[in-house]
């Protein structure tokens, strides 16, 4: 049968498995003998449904739905009483990087957002550096003075300075991702708009023969705050997506189910914000050499590297340990 047939087939059992998912998960009293009997066979009917749409549909969208109503079957009957502390973190060491790896797409098309306008506001200014005053707000036009670049290290309240960057990047963050419900267009202007401004300012700096400089104070910082907007435009845009074109199912479902996938991509950004936030008020400032500040930033992207890597591994053994615990091992057709 073709994927909208086995949709079209099975799609009652399983509103029927998650109705019943989430009455069981209200307490004890919501349990008795025909619940827990409807529910096994249920779960069970999904891991088949699972294992068949793995196999005639492994790229569509209804495999990774069914893998998810699958998950939560399965934890809800094998959850353990753990501590906040273990699911924080289970969270940020594997369950964020399993998000982030299965979105990547998303957040490559959210970095080409932002090349877009970077590039294009970098041709601009270097064609003639007075578009800077027609390109950027004037507050920030203004304020510009690429021989000042470097005068006042070291003489900043570096606490504030850290304090109120961490805000006004997760404030950028939280409106890059609610624009998704705006079908994505209003994430696609702050990513280009982001972009537009880094150019603009690179240009600037390069036509006066600061770029080395200039560069130096940007990417200590701004390789992990970067990866982060980006992953919080890329969680953004996968909600535009999915509200633009919800495929077999509602745009009100697609909101519901891709809306908590978001909210979950984002919420994995917060510690890498504080940690672009401290390197921003702490370090950049700092009167130390521009090597070192490049050497800073060479260490974030290898942190970056080390962190996705070592979470994928630790997401895929816990897919392991998840399959190895379910009742149907999707051995059946």
């Amino acid at each position: 049968m073709n994927v909208k047939q086995f949709i079209k087939q099975h799609r009652e059992e399983w509103k029927q498995l998650e109705q019943l998912i989430a009455t069981l998960s209200k307490g004890r009293k919501t349990i008795t003998g025909d619940n827990i009997i409807l529910f096994s066979r249920l779960y069970q009917k999904a891991a088949q449904n699972l294992s068949y749409s793995q196999t005639y549909y492994p790229h569509d969208e209804v495999t990774q739905y069914l893998n998810g109503l699958v998950s939560k079957s399965h934890n809800l009957l094998y959850k353990d009483q753990v501590s906040s502390v273990k699911q924080i973190h289970h969270f940020f060491a594997a369950k964020f990087i399993g998000l982030l790896l299965e979105q990547w797409k998303f957040v490559v098309a959210a970095m080409i957002l932002f090349a877009i306008g970077a590039i294009g506001s970098f041709l601009s200014v270097l064609n003639d550096p007075l578009h800077i005053y027609s390109i950027l707000p004037p507050e920030i036009a203004r304020g510009v003075d690429p021989e000042q670049l470097g005068s006042r290290d070291g003489a900043v309240d570096s606490s504030l300075m850290s304090a109120s960057i961490m805000t006004n990047n997760i404030k950028v963050a939280i409106l890059a991702f609610a624009g998704g419900i705006t079908f994505g267009i209003l994430t696609v202007y702050l990513l280009i708009y982001n972009g537009i401004i880094i150019g603009a300012l690179a240009a600037l700096f390069w036509h006066h023969g600061k770029a080395y400089d200039f560069w130096a104070y940007i990417v200590p910082h701004g390789m992990i705050e970067l990866t982060t907007i980006f992953i919080a435009g890329g969680a953004g845009l996968l909600m535009g997506y999915k509200l633009f074109i919800p495929g077999s199912y509602s745009r009100g479902y697609q909101l519901k189910e891709h809306g908590k996938r978001s909210v979950q991509l984002l919420l994995g950004t917060i510690p890498l914000f504080i940690i672009a936030g401290i390197i921003e008020g702490f370090i950049t400032p700092a009167a130390i050499s521009l090597e070192a500040k490049y050497m800073v930033a060479i260490l974030t992207v290898l942190g970056l590297v080390l962190y996705i890597v070592f979470g994928k591994l630790k997401h895929s053994h816990a897919i392991k340990d998840s399959d190895s615990l379910s009742p149907y091992n999707g051995t059946q057709r």
